[in-house]
């Protein structure tokens, strides 16, 4: 804190120097300062969300979900849990769970329950757990606002973020009520002694004022117009109506139906590709009705007939359900589905490279499908977002067994880094992911 209030000092004295009145032009610094230090720490405070996001995005939502049981268990209010309180625990279990399991009841409970162990992911370390939690408690606590739509996994907004902007707001209208009641009670004083001092320049003709609203205005409306111009051409939370209800919910997540079984492109060419009708059919010539799912509803929360839905596909398939010998699958039309994530002509974006090479889960960057009914876009899809997943993600540098990747034996100096401790893991942006011609040639 000394240290703080002595570099305010500081920078209060340099700048209160050109200033002409050295009262006010101190605190007015020493305010903004402040002002400054306050918002730069909150904002430290909330970037562990986001981080807990990717990471949840990539290592965990592929079987669990924040509020609906999944694969594995739902994962809010994991801290109230066994001893899951203390991250260290935690830590021990994800990093190992089968050594961690072989000495714990409650974990070994979870595998009767669920099936199945969680995979290990060694990894992950302490402050990973940490953020992972906060991003897990923060959606737990954020409410859907439409009856019957269940939280799709979206990034909800920080509720630490508004009230220290509150806090802030109230701490600023009290300052300025103290530097007024301030200079008051200094009139006051002189006036009692007998000091006179020239009346004050009214503030529509005082120079500082003028210059401050001034700067002030120009920071704001440059800051707003820069935001409004990197947004252009982005559609995140771009939600369309199709011209099929399809639920991922009921497909991915309820019948886990693998993504790759409707989006097989993903897994060897560049577009991930939307499913043919005769794919549909191959399940819905046996399920004619949606009979035994849970409810469905749309963006608006108006409920969703799935019967009527399934009648849709029908038409486009030119099947008639009472004649199922007679369909013929060549007469089919293609369902004229809505794109909702687009990216611009300029920029190459591989599936299998990511899916297949990079084993990225379809999760990391379309968010929680499991649990969505209508598909919205989720990332914000941008150079930004993309150069900082290259930045964040460690890959499997594994190239010597039947699963490794074995392109990656090339890069002889990262193996013998890390064979001397001199690294503990490689990123995409090691291996040239941060790179313009990665993406755009």
């Amino acid at each position: 804190m000394r240290l703080i209030n002595g570099f305010i000092h500081i920078f209060s004295e340099s700048i209160v120097s050109m200033i002409p009145s050295k009262a006010f032009g101190k605190r007015l610094v020493v305010f903004i300062f402040s002002f400054f230090l306050f918002s730069v720490f909150n904002n430290i405070k909330a970037a562990d969300i986001p981080a807990g996001k990717a990471l949840f995005m990539s290592k965990c939502a592929s079987c669990h979900q924040v509020l609906k049981k999944a694969t594995g268990p739902a994962l809010a209010g994991l801290e109230d849990r066994h001893t899951w309180a203390d991250h260290k625990e935690l830590l021990a279990w994800i990093n190992n769970p089968a050594a961690y399991m072989a000495k714990d009841p409650y974990t070994q409970g979870l595998l009767a329950e669920y099936g199945s162990m969680m995979t290990g992911f060694a990894d992950i370390t302490l402050v990973d757990v940490d953020n992972i939690v906060a991003y897990i408690n923060d959606a737990a606590t954020a409410k859907s606002p439409v009856v019957g739509v269940v939280d799709d996994g979206a990034p909800k907004t920080n509720n630490n973020a508004i009230i220290f902007g509150v806090i802030s707001l109230i701490l600023a209208i009290i300052a300025l009520i103290m530097m007024q009641v301030n200079s008051n009670l200094k009139k006051m004083s002189d006036d009692a002694e007998g000091i006179s001092r020239p009346d004050p320049v009214p503030a529509y003709k005082n120079k500082v004022y003028i210059t401050m609203v001034s700067l002030l205005f120009f920071a704001i409306a440059g800051y707003s117009f820069s935001k409004a111009a990197i947004g252009l051409g982005r559609q995140k939370d771009y939600e369309p109506e199709q011209p099929i209800y399809y639920s991922h919910k009921v497909h991915a997540g309820i019948n886990q139906i693998s993504c790759l079984y409707c989006h097989g492109n993903a897994w060897e060419s560049k577009h991930a590709a939307i499913p043919s009708v005769n794919v549909c059919m191959n399940c819905h010539k046996a399920v004619q009705e949606y009979a035994k799912g849970p409810k469905l509803y749309n963006k608006d929360g108006d409920e969703i007939n799935g019967t009527a839905e399934i009648a849709k596909l029908y038409k486009y398939a030119g099947f008639d359900p009472n004649k199922p010998n007679e369909w013929d699958p060549s007469k089919a039309k293609p369902i004229e589905w809505i794109k909702i994530h687009n990216l611009p002509d300029h920029v190459y974006f591989n599936h299998s490279q990511h899916i297949r090479a990079g084993k990225v889960q379809c999760q990391s960057c379309h968010g929680e499908i499991t649990a969505m009914d209508e598909v919205k876009q989720v990332s914000e899809l941008s150079m930004g977002w993309c150069i900082n997943c290259h930045r964040e993600t460690k890959i499997d540098f594994n190239y010597s067994d039947s699963t490794g990747n074995k392109f990656y034996s090339i890069y002889e100096r990262f193996h013998n880094d890390i064979k001397n401790n001199k690294m503990d893991s490689v990123t995409v942006k090691d291996i040239g992911g941060l790179e313009c011609q990665k993406c755009h040639y």
